[in-house]
């Protein structure tokens, strides 16, 4: 709330899956006390959690972060994980703490994915402005 009294408008932005749900209930309360807020959470698909996707954003914004070696972890897709995940996190369905298959991750397609998710970004802002 003490943004939204500072600023006549504020945009949450979360790439975190489990923010999702608290991030919706305090963009609905908030909007219903007549405040201008929206909340921004970037698609890029991909596995869920340090699998390719994530590993090729951080080959492409901070490789020295990205340690060499790095197995497959679960890979079945997201939908069919949540119930296990919900319940004991990352760990109660894969050991290594990965979602997917970093062995193909390059720092090139963090770029790409970094211009994609940028443009999307710029393109609710653009909405949200038109919306006014």
């Amino acid at each position: 709330r003490s943004a939204t009294e500072s600023f006549d408008r504020v945009l949450f932005l979360s790439a975190h899956g489990g923010n999702a749900g608290p991030l919706a209930a305090a963009v609905a309360r908030l909007r219903a006390e007549g405040r201008d807020v929206r909340a921004f959470a970037p698609r890029f698909g991909g596995d869920a959690h340090a699998g390719r996707t994530e590993t090729s954003l951080l080959l492409h914004l901070r490789p020295r972060l990205v340690r060499p070696g790095a197995e497959p972890g679960d890979t079945r897709p997201l939908a069919e994980l949540l119930p296990a995940l919900r319940r004991g996190g990352v760990t109660a369905v894969s050991p290594n703490g990965i979602l997917g298959d970093p062995t193909a991750a390059s720092a090139a397609e963090g770029d790409a994915l970094l211009d994609v998710l940028a443009a999307d970004l710029a393109a609710a802002v653009a909405d949200w402005r038109r919306a006014r």
